[in-house]
């Protein structure tokens, strides 16, 4: 009887490590949804909630993080157990700092709001809309502990690369069209690339659940496909040479 408490017991307390990470990826999904609606509508107290909603994300974070080592202290897992209890602590994380970025959108979109509307903006729902979407799937890959599927949102990470190159090329050509763009396209642009980090994060935990349900490491190159750096390359001014009239940079 004492040794199928035990068991009990255990199971428990491994589904009560899974339902805090679910949770978590709830929380990544609605803050993410509230930031990008605090941007579209100008809507500043909203953006203050998606600020103040971060505190929660960090006590669940908090919460997996001690029961994950109560866990490993007190029952020493091994084989499937031990990498459920690996594979919370890494998604944990993940989500976290998704939420982490959430909240930087919102800030940067309290202060963007002082300003007059910027017509890139409405760039940035297609890319957040997209980043839901990866962060959705992925927990539900997770749930489902369905490697194709993580494998799946692994691999579309490179289309939101893409969203966020085109939107670089399009907020530097409208800095370079005026000056007073120049502010509040540079908040965008970190929205932007807080946006994009957001996919990398969700690709992280699409490993972890690849790992969880196979045991090994997804071995293939992670797709990339930000070329905001060349880019940027491409707008700049030509570097002054040698006997030109000008001096070297």
């Amino acid at each position: 009887m004492v040794s199928e408490h035990i068991i009990k017991s255990y199971d428990e307390e491994l589904r009560r490590l899974a339902s805090a990470i679910t949770e978590m990826g709830g929380l990544a999904e609605s803050q993410l949804a509230a930031a990008i609606r605090a941007v579209i509508e100008r809507d500043s107290e909203l953006a203050s909630r998606v600020v103040e909603g971060d505190a929660v994300v960090d006590r669940l974070e908090r919460e997996v993080d001690s029961l994950a080592v109560r866990l490993l202290a007190l029952r020493q897992p091994m084989a499937r157990d031990l990498r459920e209890i690996l594979a919370a602590l890494r998604i944990a994380s993940d989500l976290e700092r998704i939420c982490d970025y959430a909240a930087n959108v919102a800030k940067r979109s309290i202060v963007l709001n002082q300003a007059p509307p910027v017509k890139p903006v409405y760039a940035l729902p297609r890319m957040v809309k997209f980043a839901q979407q990866l962060t959705t799937d992925v927990i539900d890959a997770y749930v489902q502990r369905d490697a194709e599927k993580a494998v799946a949102v692994w691999a579309r990470d490179e289309e939101l690369d893409e969203m966020y190159s085109g939107l670089f090329r399009e907020l530097l050509t409208y800095m370079m069209e005026d000056p007073r763009n120049i502010t509040p396209s540079t908040h965008l642009l970190f929205m932007a690339k807080n946006i994009e980090r957001i996919g990398d994060h969700a690709t992280n935990i699409a490993e972890t659940v690849y790992f969880l349900v196979h045991g090994t490491p997804l071995d293939q190159a992670r797709p990339k496909a930000d070329r905001s750096i060349q880019a940027s390359a491409a707008a700049a001014p030509p570097r002054a040479t040698p006997g030109d009239g000008g001096s070297a940079a």
